[in-house]
């Protein structure tokens, strides 16, 4: 699992986000052309924001008996209703100064691609309306394929961990195939793909770049009836623990002396994810999918040729360690020269 450098989203932040992008970005375009109507545009932000931390706090009064609740819940709808009639002015206003610009000015590449990009932060914050006014007013349940976890990082997914302590991540999550000597031979970042979606897949990609490649062994999750049969026609030792309730069949292929062997190197990977995680794959600092996709590649390349230096520091070291026994080997053979003479 690799973190996307995102803040934590509700959809009131979103809003937020997509508001403030919009008004900076078009005061920019206007400044540029000399439209008037925006000079304002930092006070007119802070007015936004104003009305953004009375929704954000209104979440967090309690009432005590019924009536307060109610109150607190009139409250809740109050404030969120304020914030959404006044970031739908803005953005009513922003739609309108883009309008005008592209009617009565000449406008360069540049600026069509500024444009483009202010109104796709108008269209997230129209979305982000939407949502609140469902949620908040409606009080109707958003569906979570509706949900945008992040304006500026559209690929990041929202990941259920199931861990203690760490309910959910936002990023992507990436697959790798480690061998015996601790190299990572291949990964693939998971776009809105499920691990038993890939595990066929990898195996497929590693044996095509490795020839020599004989077994593999899987999480839990990469199981499924079919990924089992095509992988045991590929490798000669396949460990790919089923989910769920198990057959005769099942626990007599568990059973065996490949499967047990196969299956007791699969923890090592545990040390390289660890590895990855503390050399900076924790989280992509790099913006786009094409940014997240070459640092997790670069990152892989790191780990690879520092597992290089480790091997060679251990030669080193075996090395000088042999050396010193000879020399105390040598030193006590002299001693004993000495008082045999």
């Amino acid at each position: 699992m690799v973190k996307t450098n995102v803040h934590f989203p509700t959809d009131i932040n979103l809003l937020w986000d997509a508001v403030r992008k919009a008004i900076e970005l078009t005061y920019q375009l206007c400044t540029k052309y000399g439209i008037l109507g925006w000079r304002q545009f930092a006070y007119n932000l802070k007015i936004i924001k104003k009305f953004y931390r009375a929704a954000q706090q209104s979440k967090k009064a309690r009432g005590k008996d019924v009536k307060q609740k109610q109150k607190v819940h009139d409250g809740i709808k109050q404030a969120h209703q304020s914030y959404v009639d006044l970031s739908l002015y803005y953005l009513t206003k922003v739609t309108q100064t883009i309008k005008d610009i592209e009617k009565n000015c000449h406008i360069n590449l540049v600026d069509v691609v500024l444009i483009d990009e202010i109104k796709k932060f108008v269209a997230h914050g129209q979305r982000q309306i939407n949502q609140i006014i469902r949620r908040v007013i409606n009080e109707e349940k958003i569906p979570h394929n509706e949900k945008v976890f992040s304006l500026f990082e559209p690929h990041t997914e929202w990941i259920n961990k199931g861990k203690l302590g760490v309910f959910v991540e936002l990023g992507l999550k990436v697959c790798i195939v480690e061998d015996q000597n601790q190299f990572i031979l291949h990964q693939k970042v998971m776009m809105q793909t499920v691990d038993s979606d890939i595990s066929l897949l990898m195996a497929q990609e590693t044996k095509t770049m490795f020839n020599n490649l004989e077994s593999m062994s899987y999480d839990r999750g990469f199981y499924s009836s079919k990924n089992r049969e095509e992988l045991q026609k590929m490798l000669e030792k396949v460990a790919l623990p089923k989910r769920g309730r198990h057959s005769q069949k099942d626990n007599q292929i568990e059973a065996s002396e490949g499967y047990q062997k196969a299956k007791q190197k699969h923890s090592a990977v545990e040390s390289a994810i660890n590895a990855l995680d503390v050399h900076g794959l924790d989280r992509c600092p790099d913006k786009g999918l094409t940014g997240f996709e070459r640092y997790v590649a670069l990152a892989i390349v790191a780990r690879n040729i520092q597992r290089i230096g480790a091997i060679l520091q251990k030669k080193r070291q075996r090395k000088l360690l042999l050396r010193k026994r000879r020399e105390r080997r040598a030193l006590l053979l002299g001693e004993q020269i000495k008082k045999a003479a």
